[in-house]
């Protein structure tokens, strides 16, 4: 063991973000004061970030199972049956500390780890989504931080060469100091060519694949478990860099040898690098491990062991390689000008031993690293007390609107409702030829190469519901996902979130992420809408701003469906004049009632206040069942969900995408116009079709919404970003 290393004092444990009761729990596993290399590892694996010690006891609770569900959480990523032999591979993860820190690198790399994520087990990856949170758009660096984001995800997956097809954007002053940048990929695999990640086999080769291993990223994990001081620019050199070429032959690489029969088990090196690759390789296999750091891929002089084990560098793949498969590996990642290299062999002791210069440096057991994390229940706040503290006021009598022509103006181009257009027009989203619906609809959907099926994806989460009422919010998110997939005719299949919170050691936070989950849990289960992967960003908030500002509770919720054909799908657009607008869901006898928390109350009457709109998840379920008989035998020829802005902006929304009108049977009240009330869907239908439960509120036809010209309507919409990014691109 080395002696060289320096004395571990209570300082280094600290900026290795351990506590004081934590590192005693390490001198217990290991029986010795550790060496720096071990604490390094103790801290990535024990970070927020890898071991999930302040969640896992409430995810666990997460109903994640199904007849659908092939692989739930655990792996690199969800797995869900499509049919015909094939499955669908889907996960999101948070990129949130790096973008903001260095927003295009953040994005990229994001990007570059989801990808991963889903290749890692044997699947080809046909889409990208996102699910972006900045702050306010007057904020001196908010610019900056949108192009960068958006520059970072389009050149990273532009690159690649997987589409981007769709995602969602808000904006909130709480996200100020700490935007939130998620990413979601899904990818199609074979159900007899799944991968998984336990090592196996007491001998078998380890072997790294991919790029050299460098000094960017050391502490990534460890930055983004711990919340933003005034310093936060210094963390630059713990945001990783990318390289999208590397990475597409990386994918190229990976999928010819898992052709083959030669792979045990395959990992990627995400956060934590190969610190977290190897430990849950091993523990997952029950086995040990011996790595010679001499052999790690460098591509800069004199790497420590340390600096190699917690290097987060992009572009790499760690495997387990059945015996005598090493050459025939090695010459198809050498045809791919891809860095191979036999670092270590699998072992019976179960420990993590590395030799590095002749000298073992690190020689410690594995359970502890893994499966003996520290897991808290942490004090959360009542749900009374919680109320109190988030100081949302009561609704209170709401004056009727003096215009609701202006006011829809308004909203149309207001930040969280305007088009997204300046996005995604720098995005490929087109790229692979299978993207049949395209961003701007409720779900993007892309067909399953060579087949007729098509797979409908939507990331969902509306944050202001989730801070006013933290169950409701969490029901909700996973409620609308249900219906946005449902809205273009496909049936939901499964889950993948994540969940973006502030410090749960506030029991305030702790309260909005147990209230999340919980609403979560209770719709997935209604509407058998499992979650078969996900990721967990806390610590989200920063002193940066002044004030110790946290995120709004933000699951972020990716969900996918899928269409037994494409050629029977749903879009907004309105088709044809003359069509009659029905109104399905929503409190009987009533258009809209609910204003609490929308979107009109804070952009018109300049008030964030009232309840959040109830779930009915029986009802949520009955109507996105009908939807899709609906779409199925053609009865509706233009769909679309009611969300931000309630009745009439959908309509709008509509109107816009097919250049047709609306003409409404009857005035507008507020609520009637813009009320968020939940579970409903505004179809379109030919003349003497008949929709059972509907209400006919319309017909299309003109050029005008509520007597605002879509002229007007489209100005307003497609102006804000173009506007707002005038002098950035």
């Amino acid at each position: 063991m080395s002696s060289t290393a320096p004395h571990i004092t209570p300082e280094i444990v600290a900026e290795h973000g351990l506590s004081p009761e934590e590192y005693d729990r390490v001198l217990k596993a290991i029986g010795r004061e550790p060496n720096l290399t071990e604490l390094g590892i103790f801290s990535v694996m024990w970070s927020e970030h890898c071991s999930y010690k302040s969640s896992k006891i409430h995810l666990m609770k997460l109903p994640t199972t199904g007849p659908q569900v092939i692989c739930g959480p655990g792996e690199n990523a969800g797995v869900v049956d499509i049919g015909d032999g094939q499955a669908a591979i889907f996960k999101m993860e948070s990129h949130n500390h790096p973008s903001y820190i260095e927003p295009y690198q953040g994005a990229a790399t994001g990007v570059g780890g989801i990808l991963r994520d889903v290749f890692t087990m044997g699947a080809r990856p046909v889409a990208n989504m996102n699910a972006l949170r900045f702050g306010r758009p007057d904020h001196p660096k908010m610019r900056h931080l949108i192009s960068g984001v958006v520059r970072g995800i389009g050149g990273y997956g532009n690159c690649v060469g997987v589409p981007t097809v769709g995602g969602e954007v808000n904006f909130h002053p709480a996200y100020d100091g700490n935007i939130l940048v998620n990413a979601m990929t899904v990818g199609i695999a074979d159900t007899d060519k799944i991968f998984y990640s336990a090592a196996s086999g007491v001998g078998n080769s380890i072997v790294y694949v991919g790029s050299k291993t460098g000094r960017d990223g050391i502490h990534g994990a460890t930055m983004a478990s711990a919340d933003f001081g005034d310093d936060a620019d210094a963390k630059r050199p713990t945001v990783q860099v990318g390289d999208p070429f590397t990475e597409k032959l990386l994918i190229e690489a990976c999928l010819e040898l898992m052709a083959s029969d030669a792979i045990v088990a395959i990992q990627d090196m995400g956060a934590a690098g190969l610190t977290s690759s190897s430990v849950e390789m091993a523990s997952k296999g029950g086995v040990g491990l011996l790595l010679n750091m001499d052999a790690v891929p460098q591509r800069e002089t004199g790497m420590t062991a340390y600096e190699m084990m917690l290097s987060e560098s992009q572009e790499r793949m760690l495997m387990v390689l059945k015996p005598g498969r090493e050459a025939f590996a090695e010459a198809i990642f050498h045809k791919w000008e891809l860095d191979f290299a036999v670092i270590g062999e699998v072992t019976d002791t179960g420990r993590m031993v590395l030799v590095h210069h002749g000298e073992t440096v690190c020689d410690i057991p594995l359970a502890p690293l893994a499966d003996d994390a520290p897991l808290y229940d942490r004090p959360s706040m009542p749900v009374d007390d919680y109320k109190a503290w988030s100081g949302v006021q009561p609704l209170g009598d709401i004056p009727e609107s003096t215009d609701i022509g202006a006011d829809l103006i308004t909203l149309m181009g207001s930040p969280d409702i305007a088009s997204r257009r300046w996005i995604w027009e720098q995005y490929d989203h087109m790229v692979g030829a299978d993207t049949v619906q395209r961003p701007g609809g409720d779900a993007a959907v892309v067909r399953v190469h060579g087949s007729s099926k098509g797979i409908a994806i939507s990331t969902d989460c509306t944050p202001r519901y989730c801070y006013a009422d933290p169950y409701e919010g969490g029901k909700q998110a996973i409620a609308e996902c249900y219906r946005n997939l449902s809205a273009v005719g496909a049936k939901p299949l499964a889950v993948t979130n994540c969940l973006n919170f502030a410090n749960p050691q506030r029991p305030e936070i702790m309260a909005q992420l147990t209230g999340c989950l919980d609403g979560m849990g209770d719709a997935c289960r209604a509407l058998d809408f499992p979650i078969v992967s996900g990721n967990v960003s806390l610590y989200n908030e920063s002193k940066a701003t002044g004030g110790g500002s946290a995120i709004l509770p933000t699951p972020a919720i990716g969900g996918i469906g899928l269409l037994a054909d494409v050629d029977v799908m749903a879009t907004v657009a309105f088709k044809n004049e003359g069509d009659a607008i029905w109104l399905i869901g929503g409190p009987e006898g009533a258009l809209g009632t609910h204003l609490g928390q929308s979107i009109w109350l804070r952009e018109i009457a300049g008030r964030e206040a009232g309840e959040a709109p109830k779930v009915d998840l029986a009802a949520e379920r009955a109507n996105a069942d009908m939807i899709r008989t609906l779409v199925a035998s053609g009865s509706v020829n233009a769909v679309h969900d009611i969300a931000d802005g309630g009745l009439i902006v959908t309509i709008a929304e509509m109107a816009l995408a097919g250049k047709i009108g609306a003409q409404l049977d009857d005035t507008l009240s507020t609520a009637a116009a813009f009320g968020e009330d939940q579970g409903r869907y505004v179809v379109t239908a030919s003349p003497g079709i008949d929709i059972p439960g509907a209400i006919r509120i319309g017909t299309t036809g003109g050029s005008t919404v509520a007597g605002v010209p879509l002229t007007d309507l489209r100005a307003a919409h497609e102006g804000f970003f173009p506007k707002l990014m005038d002098s950035e691109l």
